[in-house]
């Protein structure tokens, strides 16, 4: 019988696991606005974390049309063994989280409901004054969302959902329908343009509330892999 080298066995490539994917974070904007506006504050929240999640985690902020993108995106991250086709286990390790304001909450149920088709799980999704976009249904949460909730405000032309609810309540959480009043607790924002200040001042109020978007990126990190120490230097 011939002898080994006396070294250690090299582990066999085809037989280890492909390495899990990272934690998914898709934002979307609203309105025409571009991805790396950062006047926004989906667009800041998305660097904030990308600061705080520099490793095991996928941040990314699309235009509010660009869905069809940030699906791609998905199942090219989920596909870790790159045979361009998912696997069931491939599917259950999705940990994915979409927020959206204005259009961008619609693109985010849209986004989520396309990935039902899939078969693929979504850990949360979060709404912010979100506005239905033609042809889409922002209200009702498809079931493969494991919790979902919405802020909106009731003021002004342009004023978002108001009630969220779970097309299937037995596999849906809905953490809530949170209503904020920017006629009686105003929030400076800057950096907008003349017409967004003149006919949207509540919608974008809302989107620039440092309050909001604090409780927005507490429930998108508490769905997220703890950093190390390393990590964060």
């Amino acid at each position: 019988m011939a002898m080994g080298s006396g070294g250690p066995a090299e582990p066999d490539a085809r037989l280890q696991s492909p390495p899990k994917p990272p934690a998914i974070v898709i934002g979307f904007v609203g309105g025409f606005i571009r991805h790396d506006n950062s006047v926004h504050g989906a667009v800041q929240l998305a660097a904030r974390l990308r600061k705080e999640y520099p490793s095991r985690v996928y941040v990314n902020v699309f235009e509010n049309r660009r869905g069809d993108i940030a699906r791609e995106e998905i199942l090219h991250l989920l596909d870790t063994n790159h045979d361009g086709k998912l696997s069931a286990a491939e599917r259950q390790d999705a940990r994915i989280i979409i927020y959206g304001h204005s259009w961008g909450g619609s693109e985010t149920v849209a986004l989520a409901r396309s990935l039902q088709s899939d078969k693929i799980p979504v850990l949360l999704t979060i709404q912010v004054d979100s506005v239905a976009k033609p042809g889409e249904n922002d209200s009702v949460i498809p079931p493969n969302v494991a919790q979902a909730v919405n802020f909106y405000q009731p003021n002004g032309l342009i004023h978002g959902c108001s009630h969220i609810r779970a097309a299937d309540p037995s596999r849906t959480q809905i953490l809530g329908n949170f209503r904020f009043d920017y006629n009686a607790h105003p929030v400076h924002c800057t950096g907008y343009p003349w017409y967004a200040t003149a006919f949207e001042f509540s919608h974008i109020e809302i989107e620039c509330d440092p309050n909001v978007l604090n409780k927005v990126e507490s429930l998108i990190c508490s769905k997220l892999p703890a950093q190390s120490t390393s990590a964060q230097k």
